[in-house]
């Protein structure tokens, strides 16, 4: 019942384009502070998420295997994450504001406060994880007021265009 008030009510639509909006300008300004202060490194944020990883109660690792992600892929690698990270907040943050591919935009957000969230950064990223599963749940509702009023029916019909016949609806 929620999720079809979700992802088919006209209301729930314009709740979830201000939970849009919030999380969009948040990823956006998060972005671009990122891109304008003249140069982010993610070095020093790896190597503390590494000296100091998540630890259960009986004073465990948590995510050994992220730990070691993050050891001997990421901060070798910290010049490709140096891009990714800024240039993704940035675009997750428009994607989310302008509501246009609102649902990938929104995974990718996810996967984002996952890492965050995984390397032992607290922060907002619980309640960030909340919302954007709302608006991933909502699906095409979280962007029609948006450009995804107008994105969405044309992929689809780009894709149906390309499918063929043998694929379309008259056939199935």
């Amino acid at each position: 019942m929620f999720n079809k008030f979700l992802r088919e009510n006209k209301i729930a639509s314009y709740i979830l384009t201000v939970l849009r909006l919030y999380l969009g300008y948040s990823w956006f300004t998060a972005g671009l502070g990122k891109l304008t202060s003249g140069g982010f490194d993610a070095s020093g944020f790896l190597k503390g998420a590494i000296a100091n990883p998540v630890k259960g109660p009986d004073g465990a690792v948590v995510f050994g295997w992220y730990v070691d992600f993050l050891k001997h892929i990421a901060l070798p690698n910290v010049d490709v994450f140096n891009v990714i990270v800024p240039w993704g907040e940035t675009l997750i943050g428009l994607g989310l504001i302008l509501g246009c591919l609102t649902t990938a935009a929104m995974f990718f957000g996810l996967v984002m406060n996952f890492t965050f969230f995984l390397a032992g950064t607290v922060s907002h990223n619980p309640r960030d994880i909340f919302l954007g599963f709302i608006i991933l749940t909502a699906g095409y509702n979280a962007g029609r007021i948006g450009l995804d009023r107008w994105v969405v029916p044309f992929f689809r019909k780009m894709r149906n265009k390309n499918a063929g016949p043998e694929k379309t609806k008259a056939t199935v």
